[in-house]
């Protein structure tokens, strides 16, 4: 069940969707995308924090993906660095009442709290 939530959280946190000026807008797999192949070029695209760390999560959850278990300190990081860019995402569209950008998050932020759950009750067992 753990793996299962952790594979939703990753794939969740890759159909957020931006929009900005001039009529522009993608979702966040085409953007990673674009980042990844593109920064064999220049290196300086991850260095901003809002790309570096939500990258770092999804590989940190990605990895526990591979263990027998997941494990939960692992999990609760990716989790964290995940969820700095998509509730930044979804206090934009909030503030542009943006239904598309706020509906893009809604899995994830569900998603996150279904991991936070699972993984809670683990502790307290």
């Amino acid at each position: 069940m753990k793996k299962l939530l952790n594979a939703a959280l990753i794939l969740t946190s890759l159909i957020g969707y931006l929009e900005w000026g001039g009529g522009n807008h993608q979702f966040l797999f085409q953007i990673e995308y674009e980042l990844i192949f593109g920064a064999l070029k220049d290196l300086n695209n991850f260095k901003h924090p809002f790309v570096l760390l939500p990258m770092l999560g999804q590989v940190l959850i990605l990895i526990t993906l591979f263990q027998k278990t997941p494990g939960r300190t692992l999990t609760f990081i990716g989790l964290a660095c995940m969820s700095l860019l998509m509730l930044f995402i979804l206090l934009v569209g909030v503030l542009g009442l943006n239904l598309r950008v706020i509906l893009s998050t809604i899995p994830f932020v569900i998603t996150g709290i279904l991991v936070l759950r699972a993984h809670w009750k683990r502790a307290e067992s």
